[in-house]
C-alpha cells in the first residue's frame, strides 16, 4: 500500500501534490460542516467548544506537543528510517516550502482535522469513536507497525487533551505545534543536504 502511495506521490508535481493536500483539507472541512449541521442544534453550540481565554491551551496543548515531539525525535534515533517512512508524502509536502507557507499548511491541517475528529466526531460519539475512525482512515500504515502506532497514539492523545479541557483550541494548539516543528525539521534537513551537495559539487569543480 505504501509503495503504491510512494509511486503515486512521485508522479505528482509539487503543485499537484499541494493542490491535493489543500483539496483533502477542504473535503474534510465540508464533511465536518455537513455533520455539524445535523449533530449540533445551532452554531452557538459548536462555537461554545472554543475558548481562547483558557490557560489549559498552553498547559495541556504545549505540554502534549513537547511530549509528542520528544517521542518522535527519539523514535527517529531508535528505529530504522524505513520503519517510519510514510511513503515520502511529508518530505514532498514540507521540504521545499517557505517557513510562512509551512505555518499556513500546519495551521490549516491542525484546525481542519481537529474540527472533524475532535469537534464533530468526539463531541458527539466519544473518544473511542474518533480514534477508531482515525485509525481506519490511516489503515495504509498498517504495514508499518511503529508508524501506525505513533500516528494513532498521537490522535488518541489529542483526543484526551480535548476530553480533559473541553476546549478545541487545546488539541488544535498541540496538533499545530507538533506538525509545525516536525515540518521545520524536515525543511532544515532538506536545506542542510542541499547545502552539503552544493559544497561537494563546488569542491569537485575546484579539483578539476
Amino acid at each position: 500500500m505504501l509503495n503504491k502511495q510512494k509511486e503515486l506521490v512521485t508522479r505528482l508535481s509539487d503543485k499537484e501534490l499541494l493542490r491535493q493536500l489543500y483539496l483533502t483539507q477542504l473535503i474534510m472541512l465540508v464533511i465536518a460542516s455537513s455533520l455539524g449541521f445535523f449533530l449540533f442544534p445551532d452554531l452557538h453550540s459548536f462555537l461554545a467548544l472554543w475558548s481562547l481565554s483558557d490557560m489549559r491551551i498552553v498547559t495541556y496543548g504545549a505540554a502534549t506537543a513537547v511530549l509528542v515531539i520528544c517521542i518522535d525525535f527519539a523514535a527517529m534515533r531508535i528505529f530504522p528510517e524505513h520503519m517510519l517512512d510514510d511513503g515520502g508524502i511529508n518530505q514532498r509536502v514540507f521540504a521545499k516550502r517557505s517557513v510562512p507557507h509551512l505555518l499556513l499548511l500546519t495551521l490549516t491541517i491542525s484546525f481542519t482535522e481537529e474540527i472533524l475528529f475532535r469537534g464533530i466526531i468526539q463531541t458527539n460519539f466519544g473518544l473511542w469513536a474518533s480514534s477508531i475512525l482515525f485509525a481506519i482512515l490511516h489503515f495504509r500504515y498498517l504495514e508499518k507497525a511503529v508508524l501506525f502506532i505513533m500516528v494513532v497514539g498521537v490522535s488518541f492523545l489529542l483526543g484526551l487533551v480535548y476530553q480533559w479541557t473541553d476546549n478545541l483550541f487545546a488539541p488544535v494548539a498541540a496538533h499545530f505545534m507538533i506538525d509545525f516543528v516536525l515540518a521545520l525539521y524536515i525543511r532544515f534537513q532538506y536545506v542542510r543536504r542541499d547545502l552539503y551537495d552544493n559544497h561537494v559539487k563546488s569542491g569537485e569543480k575546484k579539483t578539476e
